[in-house]
């Protein structure tokens, strides 16, 4: 293989929490080809995330839905010497096999390795995001505390960011991890701040995401996200900013409507912010209150501290990475069946339900 390759490919992730996973894998690769041409091919909707990325040289998006064989005649133009394969499915393998990129890089997985070059085993420390099942669930919370049998301690190089270090080391890349990494202009963020009338503000400003796309099992219930927000505001006298994505819209309308009669200051702007403004806006808050979800790793990655609520998933496996001193702190419960990684609990959803309102408060308090 050329030790320095000219032009690399980055075939990116899918999802907004993945693709900010990726950043320290993409910055090790910096370091170790400074002079390369990085290209990143991603999905359209997280282009914005890699404006003035100091990583990639240019972005190539593609929209949902465009065939494998458009997106691999875009790819073919660009004359790349070497693809670096992030996802794990069969498709993104075979976007840069035919777009005849000579070497590709890969995990070995089923119906993919005959598309790529070199195939990297998975890692010793990788741990599957395995779904418990209901049954399983249920024996798990029938059993005598005393002689339950916990869930197997998870090593911190478990964490989703090692899956791609370890690939980008397999190009003699620098396996350590960094925190993940964006960037917002501060023009961007004044403009940011004009569009939605938040100029003027002089209160601090808190951000709020109670949503979650992957599903309910994920959100902390609504009504103790509203009853927090009014006691963190009496106590600070913050401004809150919800933010979601156009899913979450029902419930900014219920905290809206909920709160049109309290003293509780809210900007609702869910569903109405470009990818760009989120970020900025996330930038701009002391704190962001949180279900584990991708504004959550953009906040921690632009430097904004964290409160994390976790529940059906894994705060080992995806949560805030944190920077310098400080940690981001992760709220859940002792509920045996946590993690369980299923969209929707089967069962009395203990685990959320396990996060009172007042340590919440009482967290975020500290955090500020």
């Amino acid at each position: 293989m050329n030790p320095k390759p000219e032009k690399i490919l980055i075939r990116g992730v899918n999802w907004l929490g993945d693709a900010v996973m990726t950043t320290p894998a993409l910055m090790r690769l910096r370091e170790k080809f400074p002079n390369a041409h990085i290209g990143l091919l991603t999905p359209e909707k997280l282009r914005e995330l890699w404006t003035n990325h100091p990583a990639v040289n240019e972005t190539i998006p593609f929209p949902s839905g465009e065939n494998v064989f458009a997106v691999a005649k875009k790819l073919r133009a660009k004359n790349f010497d070497l693809a670096l394969v992030l996802p794990n499915s069969p498709r993104s393998a075979l976007e840069v096999f035919l777009a005849g990129i000579p070497k590709r890089i890969g995990y070995t997985r089923p119906w993919r390795n005959f598309f790529l070059t070199q195939t990297v085993a998975q890692r010793a420390d990788a741990v599957k995001m395995r779904k418990r099942s209901e049954s399983e669930i249920r024996q798990l919370i029938s059993q005598n505390p005393e002689s339950r049998i916990l869930n197997p301690e998870i090593p911190q190089s478990a964490h989703q960011i090692f899956e791609y270090l370890n690939l980008t080391a397999a190009l003699g890349a620098n396996p350590k991890p960094l925190p993940p990494q964006l960037l917002v202009a501060p023009e961007e963020i004044e403009s940011t701040k004009k569009k939605f009338g938040l100029e003027k503000i002089s209160n601090p400003i808190f951000g709020l995401n109670p949503g979650a796309e992957y599903g309910p099992a994920k959100r902390w219930p609504a009504e103790r996200f509203i009853a927090a927000a009014k006691e963190i505001q009496r106590r600070t006298n913050c401004v809150w900013i919800l933010f979601g994505g156009k899913g979450d819209v029902q419930i900014g309308t219920r905290f809206e409507s909920e709160t049109k009669n309290s003293k509780l200051k809210i900007k609702n702007l869910i569903g109405q912010t470009s990818l760009r403004e989120l970020m900025s806006l996330l930038k701009l808050c002391r704190v962001l209150l949180t279900n584990d979800t991708g504004p959550m790793h953009v906040a921690a990655a632009l430097g904004t501290p964290v409160a994390a609520l976790f529940g059906s998933t894994s705060s080992d496996l995806t949560g805030p990475i944190s920077s310098g001193e400080f940690r981001h702190p992760i709220l859940q419960s002792d509920a045996p069946c946590s993690p369980c990684f299923l969209r929707e609990c089967p069962i009395d959803f203990r685990c959320m339900k396990g996060i009172g309102v007042e340590r919440v408060v009482n967290t975020i308090s500290r955090m500020i």
